[in-house]
Parts: C-alpha cells; sequence; structure tokens
C-alpha cells in the first residue's frame, strides 16, 4: 500500500549469542561438508543460544541497544513488539519478558509470528499506531532462538538456522517535506494453503506433545525446502518490482535492498534482477545463518552502523516466512 507516515528510524541494535558455530561442526556431526553447506546457502557460521539465553533475554539486549541509540530511555516508548516463531513459551508473550528485563511500567506489549517476515509485520503494525496518532515511539523487535528447533540430526535445516536478535525503535516525525523521513510504501500478506512448508507438528493446540511425538522428533522444525525456495524467489521478486512501481521509483533509487536471510542464492537471483551492485543488497547469513525474524533489523542496525545507509537514503525490506507469509516496507531514513 502506497502511503506517506511521517516516521523515523531512530535507533537499531542487535545481539548475537557469544557461541560460533562454524560449518566443521557439523561436519563433524553429520553426513554434510563444508562445500556442501556453503554452495547451497552461502553460511559458513551461524551463533548459537547459550543455556542461560533464551528469545527474550537476546531481544531484551538488542532492544535496550536499538533504545539508546535512538537517545531515550525505556520509558519513552509508547509500545512494544517482539516478532518471533521461538518464544520463550507457548504463553505468555516473549514481549511480556522483554517488558519486565527493560524495567517498563504499564506500557503495551505483544507478539507476533510470521517468522522471517516477523519483524516487517511488527513495522507495518507500529507504522499505523504512529500513523493513526495512537503512539509516538514503537519498539518493534526481531529475535529467535531456532537452534532450540532444528532437529539436531537433519542435515537440511539444523546446518541453516542461527540464534540472535535485532531490535528498531519507530518514531513519529514532524517533517512535510518529500526528502523528510517517512514510511513510503507497506505491504503484508499470507498465503495458509501453504502453512504446513514449514512448521513445527507437535507442542501445540492441534497436537500436543506426547511421548509418541517425542520419538517421532515432532517437536522439531520440518520444512518443505525446494517448495519454499521456489516461491520464494518469485514472490520476492514480485513484492520488490510492486513496491517500485507503486511508488513511482526505480531499483536505482534505492540505497539499500535488505531482504531477509533465508539462502544467500535467492538473495543473488533477487540482486542479479534488480541489476544492483552487492554493495546495494544487504547480507549477514553467510555469518549468521538464517535467524528468520532477527536478520532483516540485525542487518538494518549493520548497515546504519558501518555508514552504508544514512538520512535521506530509500531503503526496502522485503520478507518471506512460515505462514507462508510476506511483508514489504519502503522507508525514507
Amino acid at each position: 500500500m502506497k502511503t506517506r507516515i511521517p516516521i523515523s528510524l531512530t535507533g537499531t541494535g542487535t545481539y548475537l549469542p557469544a557461541e560460533v558455530l562454524s560449518n566443521s561442526y557439523f561436519a563433524d556431526k553429520l553426513e554434510t561438508t563444508d562445500e556442501w553447506i556453503v554452495t547451497r546457502t552461502g553460511i559458513r557460521q551461524r551463533h548459537r543460544a547459550s543455556p542461560e539465553e533464551s528469545t527474550s533475554t537476546m531481544a531484551s539486549k538488542a532492544a535496550t541497544t536499538a533504545i539508546e541509540n535512538a537517545g531515550l530511555q525505556p520509558q519513552d516508548i509508547d509500545a512494544v513488539i517482539c516478532a518471533t516463531a521461538t518464544g520463550d513459551h507457548p504463553f505468555p508473550a516473549t514481549a511480556a519478558y522483554m517488558h519486565a528485563e527493560l524495567g517498563m511500567q504499564s506500557t503495551p506489549a505483544f507478539d507476533i509470528s510470521a517468522a522471517c517476515a516477523g519483524f516487517l509485520y511488527g513495522c507495518c503494525v507500529a507504522s499505523g499506531f504512529i500513523g493513526a496518532g495512537m503512539y509516538r515511539r514503537v519498539l518493534v523487535a526481531g529475535a529467535e532462538t531456532l537452534s532450540r528447533y532444528a532437529d539436531p540430526t537433519d542435515r537440511t535445516t539444523v546446518v541453516i538456522f542461527g540464534d540472535g536478535a535485532g531490535a528498531a525503535v519507530l518514531e513519529a516525525a514532524d517533517g512535510e517535506s518529500e526528502n523528510d523521513p517517512a514510511v513510503l510504501y507497506f505491504e503484508m500478506g499470507c498465503d495458509g494453503t501453504r502453512a504446513n512448508h514449514i512448521v513445527v507438528p507437535a507442542g501445540g493446540a492441534r497436537m500436543p506433545t506426547t511421548e509418541t511425538t517425542v520419538a517421532e522428533r515432532l517437536q522439531f522444525l520440518r520444512m518443505k525446502g525446494r517448495e519454499v525456495s521456489n516461491f520464494a524467489v518469485i514472490k520476492m521478486q514480485e513484492l520488490i518490482d510492486e513496491a517500485l512501481r507503486a511508488t513511482g521509483l526505480s531499483a536505482d533509487d534505492l540505497a539499500m535492498v535488505i531482504p531477509h536471510q533465508s539462502n544467500l542464492r535467492i538473495i543473488e537471483s533477487v540482486r542479479e534482477k534488480l541489476g544492483l551492485s552487492r554493495d546495494k543488497i544487504a547480507v549477514n547469513i553467510d555469518r549468521c545463518g538464517n535467524t528468520s525474524a532477527a536478520s532483516i533489523p540485525m542487518a538494518l542496525d549493520e548497515a546504519r552502523r558501518s555508514g552504508r545507509l544514512k538520512k535521506g537514503d530509500l531503503v526496502l525490506m522485503v520478507g518471506i516466512g512460515a505462514g507462508i507469509t510476506w511483508s514489504t516496507m519502503l522507508i525514507r531514513l
């Protein structure tokens, strides 16, 4: 949807666990090699949360950094949204634990589950809140502890995923000129007929955990990799094309495209079709693996802190996640 909501991205933050697992870690345990993993995914390493860490603890640390980067205090935040598919518990919301960790009082806090598209789902919701005048400052975090949902015996999935968190502060802006900070376009969508393409079968209301489900390893993530990849390549390009068409912009106008980090081959395919140089597309999958909802905010934070993005730049973010869900956002910094 084309729009113009005066919003400024005032702060970002990242948290990655200290433990780093290289591809050799899996080559020693599974029938795989570094070459096999790199060739098919582009991943060389990923981070794994320690036993003392969880989705909420990582999200809280990324959020603290983002709030400080924005020059704010936790009490200045009007709402907290945590995007995650790997919450601390089925309920309450992981955002509630973040709320306590950040020392907030009555600030509303809730979760969004859209996997790789989750952070952008959260940003779309936050933009609606700010555009309606409901809140002035909204913290959106994307955090995942996917290492605890990946089957350690399945080389097709366990090598892909990593743990981490990213966060951003979106704040109402006062400027009205064309070059002032603003959200210029956002879109969300879902195709529920593909919901079982990426799923953790057991542990929910549809299939509660039992001795049988544990014996069959149904508490771990299952993914139809080829189907998901084929859909993502086509859908991601469609989403980008529609965002550019709706706003009357071209790929050359963009300072950067930040896609969800599912597979380097998918990212490279999108880059080539857009005719972008490598420095205009964000990549962290080689160092972090697929961190789902955390991948876009972490890449956004890295680009800001490295100086690759600056005030006035146009940034297009796009993600496709479990559900199958998707979201796009075009923002002027």
